[in-house]
């Protein structure tokens, strides 16, 4: 603790003298301060908060607590006002700006509005006394005796989005922390709680209507099904306009409230509905249609809607009523560059809105939900996409990171914030400092990945890096396996330097729980020799690479001891994910008849696995994602044939599959298992069926090995059938849509 001297009041006051013949205002010097800090507004809480704010800062920094008073308490000492003096009310601030003036011998610190004055303090403290916000858990507040400011000082910023949300957990659950980077406590402020988006199921329950009215619902191929409802049928608008009216009353301080169509892609295709989406040449005709007539219900209250996978495409000729918030949603777009690079239709789609309303709320997407811990090479795609919103006359940005920690968590919530609040930023500068505060001496290995990462994504002009993709699919691109060493060593590297800083050391396990993931990914695809799920010794025998156990038990340790508990949006936990790969590692021990085997496919496959019959026998074993070495078969069944190529002995087949309800991946039905001596008469040997059924209450993402143990017979050939459910239920958001089955290794023992 720094030692306190106390100076004789005459020789303080020589000393201010000869700082002020200098042009600056000082604040403190050698542990002392003329000032008080002084709120305008007695009764503003806000005022009051940010003084008590500045005055702790200050003393941080200087060791002199200001003392704090109010306006109502005059004083002849020199004043850091916080909100804006009588003085200043000729030039008065819009909502949202902020001002940090010299105003003769005193300090202004304002703002258009009460946050506003609080972002202006932590303004002042960031860009004119050198505090860093990092995080919740740090921050570094610089140690000086003498803290002066440039009498010219007259600093005014507008910041041109203005409501701006992260959706990360580092600002939900620390609001102190989302204040001082200036963005929202949550992800949907003013909004009615329970009506802030996909609201059509919530105001019209299909198990309370469908029964009775279907005509309420979507029609589709000639059948009414609860996906969307039908906006052109008067009891509809009767219902909702009812439920809004009753939301409303319930909620009276909240200013918003969606209606607002269901998470997929099924919209009613009656007569009346097609009849305006084709003269608005868009399915958002109807919807705006209808919204507009809530709107025009309640006047003083702000309804929005989506403009999401159908409705994105703006309609010809109908406006959004006045107070209709249009969310425009970029969930298609391929995130390896900028949307105006490669997402032409959103970008024609954003400029279309842009000519209809002046109310657009953005919904961006910043991470892969599938994969929350998977590299995620995007970060230079931040900036100019949020630039170009803004250009747009985008107001009210949302970018919806994954809530829960992924890749470079603190970084991309730091990063996105500041650019939120000034597009303009050098993001390469704001990049570099926060590295180098929140890693330390690790920092340049960790920009070695990140530059490298991105440059060879670069490189890759047809990789498209989507929001539901999957490390695999880099593995011939920015994941191969000669980068995945690089990175690795990189990280090795970014420990050593850190090894002695147990806080810092841990920082870097967390950020390198992406390369770690990828790793592992890699292993259980045998993508080479070292990222292989088995090793062979002298005398043939398998054992698990210890290096691969080690990496899954520091994957397992870190993210315990980080509090980081899922993998995706699916609700698939870590636990879950380190069990399943334990399994893994005890499967691929196991001597399989079928591994390598020759394999012929009866039914066609779909898309995924290269819809390689090999698939099945190559000792690669699927994951919690579709698109890591499972075979996919969309609407039809599984029936494979399994050639041993010599009569073999064997009394256990299994076969795993995957679910994924919210992508109409389900569980088989049930699996048979056949055998034949000649690949020509087959003999039934039993049926597995399905131990979990689907309800609306499944796991949403879930792996079911079928196994079926039988006396031992004599064969070549195997055959599987997977009986697939061919169509989602009525209940699902699918409903009449093909269904998936995904399978993956046939261990034949």
């Amino acid at each position: 603790m720094p030692t306190r001297h106390i100076l004789p009041i005459y020789l303080i006051t020589a000393l201010f003298a000869v700082s002020c013949q200098r042009s600056e205002l000082v604040l403190t010097q050698n542990e002392a301060s003329t000032f008080e800090i002084a709120t305008v507004d007695d009764k503003d809480t806000i005022q009051r908060k940010s003084a008590q704010i500045l005055q702790e800062y200050i003393r941080q920094i200087s060791g002199v607590e200001i003392p704090i008073t109010s306006s109502s308490q005059s004083t002849s000492q020199n004043k850091v006002w916080i909100g804006t003096p009588r003085e200043m009310k000729d030039a008065p601030l819009s909502e949202d700006e902020i001002a940090i003036k010299v105003l003769q011998e005193d300090l202004v610190i304002t703002g258009g509005d009460p946050k506003s004055t609080l972002y202006a303090t932590y303004t002042f403290l960031e860009e004119f006394l050198g505090c860093r916000f990092l995080a919740p858990d740090d921050e570094f507040i610089p140690r000086k005796s003498r803290i002066s400011l440039d009498k010219d000082l007259d600093f005014r910023y507008k910041p041109e989005i203005t409501t701006r949300t992260v959706h990360s957990r580092l600002y939900y659950e620390n609001p102190d922390f989302a204040d001082k980077r200036k963005v929202t406590y949550e992800a949907f402020p003013d909004y009615v709680p329970n009506a802030r988006v996909h609201t059509f199921h919530r105001f019209l329950p299909a198990d309370i209507h469908l029964d009775n009215n279907p005509e309420y619902y979507a029609l589709r191929n000639g059948r009414r099904i609860p996906t969307q409802l039908c906006l052109t049928n008067e009891d509809v608008f009767r219902i909702v306009r009812d439920t809004v009216a009753s939301l409303l009353k319930q909620f009276p301080d909240s200013k918003v409230i969606s209606v607002s169509q269901d998470d997929n892609t099924q919209y009613c295709q009656c007569d009346a509905c097609m009849a305006i989406n084709n003269e608005e040449e868009s399915p958002a005709g109807s919807v705006i249609a209808f919204v507009n007539r809530i709107a025009e219900v309640f006047p003083d209250k702000m309804i929005s809607t989506l403009a999401y996978q159908y409705t994105r495409k703006a309609p010809k000729n109908i406006k959004p009523a006045d107070n209709v918030l249009i969310t425009l949603c970029s969930i298609e777009c391929d995130r390896s560059a900028p949307i105006s690079e490669k997402c032409a239709d959103f970008y024609e789609d954003l400029v279309s809105w842009g000519k209809l309303t002046d109310n657009i709320r953005i919904w961006d997407y910043t991470t892969q939900f599938t994969n929350f811990l998977a590299p995620f090479p995007n970060i230079h795609t931040l900036q100019p996409n949020i630039r170009l919103f803004r250009e747009n006359n985008a107001r009210w940005i949302f970018e919806q990171h994954s809530h829960n920690p992924s890749e470079l968590f603190e970084l991309r919530s730091y990063l996105t914030a500041k650019l939120l609040w000034d597009p303009d930023l050098d993001q390469d500068a704001v990049m570099n400092e926060f590295l180098e505060g929140y890693y330390h001496e690790a920092a340049p290995y960790i920009l070695n990945y990140i530059n490298t990462v991105h440059q060879e994504l670069q490189k890759d002009s047809s990789f498209f890096l989507f929001l539901y993709g999957d490390p695999s699919q880099a593995f011939d691109s920015f994941l191969s396996p000669d980068l995945l060493m690089q990175f690795n060593e990189w990280y090795d590297q970014a420990e050593n330097a850190v090894v002695s800083k147990p806080e810092v050391l841990q920082r870097v396990k967390r950020a390198r729980l992406s390369i770690d993931y990828a790793s592992l990914e890699a292993s259980r695809k045998n993508m080479s020799g070292y990222f292989s799920l088995t090793k062979l010794d002298e005398s043939g025998e398998k054992s698990t690479p210890p290096h691969l156990t080690g990496r899954l038990e520091n994957f397992d340790a870190t993210c315990r001891s980080s509090g980081i508990t899922l993998m995706n949006e699916m609700g698939y936990k870590v636990d879950e994910y380190v069990s399943s790969y334990r399994s893994t590692l005890t499967r691929a021990l196991d001597a399989n008849l079928a591994s390598g085997k020759p394999v012929k496919l009866l039914q066609k496959p779909k898309k995924y696995a290269n819809e390689d019959p090999q698939t099945l026998t190559d000792a690669a074993f699927g994951g919690a994602s579709f698109y890591a070495n499972w075979l996919g078969f969309e609407g039809n069944d599984l029936e494979a044939v399994i050639d041993l190529e010599n009569e073999e002995s064997f009394g256990n087949i299994s076969s795993t599959f995957l679910q994924v309800v919210n992508h109409i991946v389900f569980f088989p039905t049930s699996v048979d298992y056949h055998y034949s001596k000649d690949g020509v008469t087959y003999t039934k040997l039993g049926t597995v069926k399905n131990a979990r059924p689907l309800t609306k209450s499944s796991r949403i993402n879930d792996t079911q090995s079928f196994s079926l143990s039988f006396t031992p017979v004599n064969a070549r050939y195997v055959k599987i059938v997977g009986n697939n459910m061919s169509k989602a239920p009525i209940w699902h958001h699918g409903a009449g849509l093909s269904s998936w089955i995904f399978v993956d290794e046939v261990m034949i023992k």
